[in-house]
């Protein structure tokens, strides 16, 4: 469906929001679009890195079982 926009479209559109919402109301967006994205790459880093630990904490006990003595 957007394949064809282009770069004029993309400007169109961005003059367009500028427009209708003001410098300040999109500045003010983009600067929440770009906490978002910030605070998703750090949830992604946080859970591989839980995985991570509990791979190396599963690692570590590499001990056999000891079995009942008879």
């Amino acid at each position: 469906m957007f394949n064809n926009i282009g770069l004029p479209g993309l400007l169109l559109i961005a003059v367009v929001l500028l427009v209708l919402f003001g410098k300040g109301k999109v500045s003010s967006l983009m600067g929440e679009v770009g906490k978002g994205i910030t605070a998703f790459k750090k949830g992604v880093s946080d859970g591989s890195k839980e995985i991570e630990d509990a791979k190396a904490e599963e690692a570590k006990d590499v001990t056999p079982a000891e079995k009942d003595k008879v």
